[in-house]
């Protein structure tokens, strides 16, 4: 097979051998078979249970691949194409081909030191500046990593850059996920790709919420305690909420309850899509306040929202739609790099998935797999289900949960 040196090119497999070595030397049989040239980069996905042997697998991959730029990580499940292998050994392998494309793979660690918190381990190569619009692919450990004070920074330092990714998961305690760079696994801190030049990654995420009621603007809060929505009591507006909501939306909140906050204030309306969500923790009948688990401010606007498989069904299904018409899907904000005019051409993806999401959600398997392939047909997929997501909304990265966040290869356009 003869492969134009500049084209874009990707390749995926899956294996659910029983033996964790042995399905890392399958996939690696099959992605390169499929690629057709040498990969530029590889994600190495690997069920919880091959842990203790993540070093010995990965530095095989890499031999066998001939490249070190590598990364992945554990995870309690694993996504392949069409399939989510659940809580069962598996390994997930995505190679690419991305002529002249700059990947600068980077492992980080988190530590408090006399100046206060830091994140370690920046190439010196970033020192004088980030590539343009660049995407930065992370693995984290939800153990020792805080996602959100790297996105905080990233949101903050570096505005056209877009985070996608996750957490890694299957573990209980601390040390016992693996991330991988290279040749090494490493039990702590994030392992990342930042991606810049002529590729387009295009960002799919979805909260798989729906708001109720109507917007309030919250007027007292404290920390991650909603006091007021509107002047009156959070809790007061909420009951007043669910008084006029249908026996099935009653039903979903007393299941589990969301309050999404608006990204941007700048909207008209606001509808699904534009807000950030986050899960009610606790509600005060003495005081009328609600806990959410994220920090709130007065000023800013909020709404109620619930979640069930059919609304995230929905949800994922039509972004997917969008990603591939070319438009801008809801959460893209301005980084998305979108060519209305021009179909989307999707060649390869990777998706990071919560573990409540999968047969915990919804009443059949694989879903999200085989979403990813309806809308954009069988392209080289891989992915696991996360510890927590990372994903754009309104323009800025953040970390979810219950969320599918995936990050689709295009070819590169001009804007």
């Amino acid at each position: 097979m003869t492969i134009a040196p500049e084209s874009l090119r990707f390749a995926s497999a899956l294996s659910t051998t029983p033996d964790p070595r042995r399905a890392a030397v399958e996939v690696c049989q099959q992605a390169v078979a499929e690629l057709g040239c040498p990969p530029d980069l590889a994600v190495l996905f690997l069920s919880a249970d091959a842990a203790d042997v993540a070093a010995e697998i990965t530095s095989t991959v890499c031999d066998r691949l001939g490249t070190g730029r590598l990364i992945g990580c554990t995870g309690e499940s694993i996504v392949g194409r069409g399939r989510e292998v659940e809580g069962q050994t598996a390994a997930s392998l995505w190679l690419a081909k991305l002529p002249n494309v700059d990947v600068q793979p980077i492992h980080l660690t988190f530590r408090n030191t006399p100046e206060g918190p830091s994140i370690l381990g920046w190439p010196d190569s970033l020192i004088d500046g980030w590539p343009a619009a660049p995407c930065l692919l992370l693995l984290g450990d939800p153990f020792s990593f805080p996602a959100d004070y790297l996105l905080e920074q990233t949101n903050d330092q570096h505005p056209d850059a877009v985070v996608i990714g996750g957490m890694a998961s299957g573990a209980s305690v601390p040390r016992e996920n693996r991330l991988l760079l290279g040749r090494t696994a490493y039990d702590e801190g994030a392992v990342a790709f930042l991606i810049s030049g002529p590729v387009h990654v295009r960002s799919v995420v979805s909260q798989g919420c729906r708001p109720i009621g109507r917007p309030f603007v919250i007027t007292k809060a404290e920390r991650n305690v909603v006091l007021q929505l509107g002047g009156k009591p959070a809790l007061s507006q909420l009951e007043a909420v669910f008084a006029e909501l249908p026996t099935r939306d009653q039903e979903l909140v007393n299941r589990g309850l969301h309050l999404g906050r608006v990204v941007s204030e700048y909207l008209d309306r606001f509808e699904q899509g534009d807000f950030l969500v986050r899960n009610v923790i606790g509600v005060d009948p003495e005081s009328g306040a609600i806990a959410v688990g994220d920090y709130m401010r007065t000023g800013q606007t909020v709404q109620f929202h619930v979640r069930d498989w059919q609304t995230a069904d929905a949800e994922l299904r039509q972004l997917l739609t969008a990603a591939a018409s070319g438009a801008r899907a809801p959460d893209a904000g301005p980084d998305s790099q979108t060519e209305s005019a021009r179909a989307a051409r999707s060649l390869g993806a990777l998706m990071f998935t919560c573990n409540g999401r999968g047969t915990r959600l919804f009443p059949e398997p694989h879903h999200d797999a085989i979403a990813v392939r309806d809308a954009l047909g069988d392209i080289p997929l891989a992915g696991f289900f996360a510890a927590g997501e990372l994903g754009p909304v309104g323009g800025k990265s953040f970390q979810h949960g219950f969320t599918a966040s995936i990050a689709l290869f295009e070819p590169s356009s001009s804007k």
